[in-house]
């Protein structure tokens, strides 16, 4: 696995400009000089990546190679005093930049074994000297040629000083520099004793610019309907085609119409394609609470969708685009993109979007629940938004820094925790086997206090040690988990307590009542009884870091209610002093505290309170989109928290920043009716989601999502899965506004439970229907077309005796 050092102030300096265009992530950089004496070929990078980067002033592009690092061999070339080839004035020893101009003669070779090679001249080397960055194997040639049309795209900019968008096929094709001699093979590195042999390569598969029919930026997309004039090999791919539209319902009100260009993610490509410039989009009602988004034109009727969540509507006003996905009754996912003519009209689609989904949840009308002060709230959860804290310098700076996810991870864990289980391993002990029932693995509980994992499957539970190598080593099986009075029983829900030391279960069949287990000896041996007309549908701990202490007390809620339990009350453990209850249906779904023992409460209804202690209304009541909340989670110091939905997860800023209360959280002071905290939707983006769903026919569905946690430690990542995925999102890009803040790692199952290892960022811990693993989060990938279908990660084996990841050891083992 490779690391990329980048130099951040490139890309999130203080000139917003400057940004990458297009990428090819992975590849050797080589200077090839066929006619030298100095030797044919010398490997400058060994893994390096390939840039088409924006600079600060217009027209004016640079071509960027980036180096990359196994993990620990840019510490030890500083150790040995590296060889720093700065000297050739093309950049630091860690990235090299060339002028996008039309004297490189910049050139991309697709060969007949399918590897693609970029190509340019050495303007400070001999005759014939070329620079070539030789793409990894796994690179797709269609991925090579858009890179090439985008270079060319540059070069006619700086050359003729406007916009590529007026530049006609032909004039494109001045940049493609098709009668230069072949590129010659970039492999050797050392003069071969044939030169003419050894330099004469295959014959390049020469093909034109117009190949390409897209690009992944939205100011360097362009179509082209003219055939190449050269005779050439294609890349064979079948676009990807717009499905059949469905029959439009009868429509009762227009919520809004517009003018807008149509375009189609194309899944070969990974780009937006137009497929008509004026269509008209509107939405209708067409039923109780039923919402239908319509798109035509002046030919034909391009799709109608029925508007829900499942859509992933993203409003982007820098670019004047929605993006969203569309069904089709097979359950094939497309995505599509409305681009509008100026803001306005954006503005007013947008508003009869979100009001026909907004309506289509809560089925209560929009004018008449929302408040004014409000609507900005909702809408601005769907925008693509860069969440910025002006106020807060570190948080700008921290932004800057390299980044984080690619680079300097640590490969050892901050010592070992104090063991405090029984390490017997004796086979004899273990029910091996799968559960004859069919249960599957269903919940993982981490541990604080010491280096376990739980997993829930069935009437069992699996404990894993943590290795010092990253890994997991199966330690023992709690088996036929039943009451104190013998009642079996398979846990709904658990949660770590008192140390570690025990685990708090509750029974599906018995919502009034909790049960302890001391994991020490393995048993259940308490029943709680909550209160007998309240029951307890969620239970979350007193503060961030109880699980870790002594701390006896632990929160409940009902559906209308909340309330502190305690363990030590004799007969019914609730505490009515410190018990909240209302007489309207919130429908309470999820807690979560701080350390300071703050404490945010969400509903079904997508609404979520804030409060600075129990017994007492909130601080703060922030509006609800709609969607239900499944999951809850706080930063340490209260600042941020994280909901979750089925199809995406909401990040919102609880300091004010202005006001009366500027500098409290939202949790200590309310926040103005005219002030609300913006929130910040982590989403899919829906090309993202169509390439999901459309690899594993299943529908978006999170888990609960959570940030890295740990005494001390900052908060940096987000995680959670959908399906096979596990997804990472990194909150310094996310803070940033960065295109990129999220990565993947696709499983060849459904991921049924996810979490850090305790005190740190860097591992994660994995429950799959039959299997554990503990994955480093550098192995995650950024989500492209390759890393979505690559093929699924198979767990690696755990040591020990008694160990189990293996799937194919599964009917020999526990899990």
């Amino acid at each position: 696995m490779f690391a990329l050092k980048s130099l951040s102030r490139f890309l999130l300096g203080s000139n917003t400009s400057k940004e990458n265009i297009v990428e090819l992530p992975a590849g050797a950089l080589y200077l090839v000089r066929p006619n030298s004496i100095k030797g044919y070929s010398e490997l400058l990078f060994k893994d390096a990546a390939a840039y088409v980067r924006r600079t600060g002033q217009e027209f004016q592009y640079q071509l960027v190679i980036q180096r990359a690092y196994e993990e620990g061999e840019a510490e030890l070339l500083e150790e040995e005093g590296g060889q720093d080839r700065a000297a050739d004035g093309l950049g630091d020893k860690d990235e090299k930049t060339f002028l996008l101009d039309e004297e490189l003669h910049f050139r991309v070779d697709l060969k007949e074994d399918g590897e693609a090679v970029l190509a340019w001249r050495d303007l400070s080397g001999d005759e014939g000297d070329l620079f070539e960055f030789v793409c990894d194997s796994a690179t797709r040639p269609e991925t090579a040629v858009s890179f090439e049309l985008v270079a060319a795209q540059c070069q006619y900019e700086r050359k003729y000083h406007k916009s590529y968008q007026h530049a006609t096929d032909e004039e494109l094709r001045e940049f493609a520099f098709e009668d230069d001699v072949a590129i010659p093979d970039a492999s050797p590195v050392s003069s071969p004793t044939a030169r003419s042999p050894a330099i004469s390569p295959s014959p390049p598969v020469t093909r034109s610019l117009n190949d390409i029919r897209n690009t992944s930026d939205p100011d360097m997309a362009r179509e082209s309907s003219k055939r190449p004039a050269t005779p050439q090999k294609q890349i064979e791919q079948t676009p990807t085609k717009a499905p059949l539209s469905r029959k439009t319902p009868e429509s009762r009100e227009i919520l809004a119409t517009e003018s807008a260009e149509l375009h189609l993610f194309d899944f070969q490509s990974g780009t937006f394609v137009l497929q008509d410039e004026d269509v008209q989009a509107a939405v209708y009602e067409v039923g109780r609470w039923q919402y239908w988004l319509q798109i035509s034109g002046d030919k034909k009727q391009w799709l109608g969708q029925e508007v829900v969540p499942d859509i992933n509507p993203v409003f982007n006003f820098e670019y004047l685009s929605f993006i969203f996905n569309h069904y089709t009754d097979d359950g094939s996912a497309y995505s599509w993109l409305l681009k509008f003519k100026d803001r306005e009209t954006e503005e007013g689609f947008q508003e009869g979007l979100m009001q026909g989904l907004w309506e289509h949840l809560n089925q209560t009308k929009w004018q008449k629940a929302v408040k004014e002060s409000d609507r900005d709230y909702v809408l601005d959860a769907f925008n693509d938004l860069v969440l910025e804290d002006r106020d807060d310098e570190r948080e700008r700076e921290a932004a800057e820094e390299d980044e984080e996810d690619e680079d300097d991870f640590e490969d050892a864990y901050e010592g070992q925790r104090k063991e405090e289980f029984d390490e017997d391993e004796d086979e004899d002990e273990v029910d091996l086997g799968r559960n004859e029932d069919g249960t599957v693995n269903s919940q993982l509980a981490v541990g604080a206090k010491v280096d376990r994992s739980f997993v829930v499957r069935g009437d069992k539970i699996g404990v894993f040690k943590h290795t010092t190598d990253n890994g997991l080593e199966f330690s023992t099986s709690i088996n036929k988990l039943a009451t104190p009075k013998g009642k079996a029983f398979a846990p709904k829900k658990v949660m770590l307590h008192a140390a570690d030391r025990d685990m708090i279960l509750q029974s599906e069949h018995d919502p009034n009542s909790l049960y302890r287990m001391d994991l020490e000896y393995g048993k259940v041996v308490d029943e709680w009884k909550v209160h007998d007309d309240i029951p307890v549908n969620v239970f979350a701990p007193a503060n961030k870091f109880a699980q870790m202490t002594d701390e006896q007390t632990f929160l409940g809620l009902s559906k209308n209610a909340l309330y502190r339990i305690d363990p030590r009350l004799a007969g019914q453990k609730l505490v009515e002093s410190e018990l909240k209850q209302y007489t309207s249906k919130n429908d309470f779904s999820a807690a979560a505290t701080t350390e300071q023992g703050y404490i945010a409460v969400a509903s079904n209804k997508g609404d979520i309170r804030m409060f600075d202690r129990l017994g007492i209304n909130a601080k703060t009541a922030l509006p609800a989109l709609g969607d239900p909340i499944i999951g809850l989670d706080v930063s340490a110091d209260g600042r941020w928290i994280l909901a979750t939905t089925r199809t995406y997860l909401l990040l919102i800023d609880a300091l004010q920043k202005e006001g009366k209360n500027e500098g409290k959280l939202g949790f200590e002071k309310a926040f103005a009716k005219d002030n609300k905290p913006q929130p910040r939707r982590l989403a899919l983006t829906p090309s993202h989601v169509a390439q999901f769903q459309h690899e594993t026919k299943q529908p978006l569905s999170f888990t609960s999502a959570r940030f890295n946690t740990g005494e001390g430690k900052d908060e940096t990542t987000v995680i959670t899965a959908t399906g096979p995925f596990v997804v990472t999102w990194s909150l310094k890009k996310v803070l940033a506004g960065r295109k990129d803040p999220y990565s993947i790692k696709r499983y060849s199952e459904e991921v049924k439970a996810d979490n850090f290892r305790f005190g740190s960022d860097k591992n994660i811990v994995v429950a799959l229907p039959n299997e554990v693993d503990m994955v480093a989060r550098r192995a995650l990938q950024r989500p492209t077309r390759e890393s979505i279908m690559a093929p699924p990660a198979t767990p690696r084996r755990s040591k020990g005796r008694g160990s189990y990841l293996s799937r194919d050891e599964v009917v020999n083992s526990p899990y």
